[in-house]
């Protein structure tokens, strides 16, 4: 029974949230797919969103989603806690904090919705794009009303903002939410809005309290890397929340998601994010001349984590809002910091360029190496695309290796309706207030 404020207070650890993202892994310039799994396969989420067709009914093919139910049933969780807490038996602090901690959580969980299932922020248009059902309290039988993106925008920063005054630095384990991870989270938001210099400072705040890069250069060169040294979950000192994106076993599902032969080329040969954890070499997981690559260490020996949030996103985050700003020394220094933990040789230092928009272009591609995997690259190619200056239409070329079928070019334009994933179907139908984001038509 959930009676004391320590019980509700225990409730906020949630181990193994995962965050399936099956329905638009494909979304992006930075995953690939095996041939076989795609030459001649009956279209399906993946291969429709793999060759950027617009012109299949996505609507009918996401009859279900994990990541939306999942993304709800946590907020249900942390709404529970929310509105209980307070009648609950014990120590006003721990009520506060455990009503706190919820509203970080399901900040994050509202952020993660919106960014998927609704167009990119748009200052000038947020008032009235369409965005995603917000769960303010818990209520097993609602039937929400949409929100607009800027209404979800505002939930969000509110929850963040009046949680953050009672939080710990150091939470009871890993998967209370900490200062470091609160600010990060609301460093992540202002950037989303382009609110720079809100932006910047939250970085700031979060880095007070956790500023550790973990040495992969050190640990590949003098440690014997992932065979000789495990660094298991709770002991990546970068990390500041442990979700997943299916589970505890995290980056074993790398073995059969790709990262295309152009993220492989931004590496380079001597990044140790690379070199240490890609296999180029297997025929059974990849299509061997393709210059793909698969992530290749068990979440036993290494883990690295691909949702959630860590200290290098937040460095990075910072170096894009001092480029924002103009201050490309600044920016460069933030990037060169880590880059030497993770460059091992050739150059490591990059000089500071010559104009922002280079400046700029370091630093997403520096995104692109450092968040491989996860639903990073797909929330950020959105928000770039809404600046025509970062704005990138994505050209895949495929197949490669199979010469059986003629190699067609696929192009997603920053335009493209594809960025804005539709409801899954069997929510469509339970609640009528919920309309599409985009304009593809209802099967029913």
């Amino acid at each position: 029974m959930v009676e004391t404020a320590n019980d509700y207070y225990e409730l906020v650890s949630y181990p193994n949230r995962a965050y399936i993202i099956s329905n638009f892994q494909y979304l992006v310039d930075d995953m690939w797919i095996k041939e076989s799994n795609f030459v001649g396969v009956t279209p399906n989420i993946n291969t429709v969103h793999f060759s950027f067709n617009e012109n299949i009914d996505r609507v009918s093919m996401i009859t279900s989603s994990n990541f939306y139910e999942r993304a709800y049933v946590y907020i249900n969780r942390w709404n529970t806690i929310i509105s209980l807490v307070d009648g609950s038996k014990g120590d006003d602090n721990v009520k506060a904090l455990a009503k706190a901690e919820a509203k970080v959580l399901r900040a994050f969980d509202h952020f993660l919705l919106v960014n998927v299932y609704a167009k990119a922020y748009n200052a000038a248009t947020a008032a009235t794009d369409g965005g995603i059902c917000i769960m303010d309290k818990y209520d097993l039988e609602a039937q929400p009303v949409k929100s607009t993106v800027a209404q979800a925008y505002d939930f969000i920063q509110k929850d963040l903002d009046d949680a953050l005054p009672y939080l710990q630095e150091k939470p009871a384990d890993p998967y209370h939410p900490s200062l470091a991870f609160a600010w990060a989270l609301k460093a992540k938001v202002h950037l989303f809005k382009k609110e720079i210099a809100q932006a910047k400072q939250a970085c700031e705040k979060s880095l007070s309290y956790n500023n550790q890069i973990f040495d992969l250069v050190n640990y590949t060169t003098k440690q014997g890397g992932p065979s000789v040294t495990p660094i298991i979950a709770p002991n990546n000192p970068e990390v500041l929340s442990y979700m997943y994106i299916q589970g505890y076993n995290e980056t074993n599902f790398g073995y059969t998601w790709l990262i295309s032969p152009e993220l492989r080329e931004l590496f380079g040969t001597n990044d140790a994010r690379f070199n240490m954890f890609f296999n180029t070499t297997s025929a059974s997981f990849l299509d061997i001349g393709s210059n793909a690559a698969y992530y290749n260490v068990a979440y036993t020996r290494f883990f690295y984590p691909t949702v959630g949030l860590k200290t290098t996103e937040v460095y990075l985050m910072q170096a894009e809002c001092l480029a924002r700003e103009g201050d490309l020394t600044g920016a460069m220094a933030v990037v060169n910091k880590l880059r030497e933990k993770r460059i091992i040789a050739g150059t490591i230092t990059l000089p500071v360029p010559a104009t922002r928009k280079e400046t700029m272009d370091i630093i997403i591609n520096e995104r692109r190496k450092e968040l491989f995997l996860g639903f990073n690259r797909f929330m950020d190619l959105k928000r770039l695309n809404t600046e025509p200056e970062y704005a990138k239409t994505v050209v895949r070329k495929y197949p490669i290796v199979n010469k059986t079928v003629p190699q067609q070019t696929y192009t997603l334009l920053p335009t493209s309706r594809l960025y804005i994933i539709p409801f899954p179907l069997n929510v469509l139908k339970k609640n009528p207030n919920l309309t599409l984001n985009t304009d593809e038509k209802l099967p029913f």
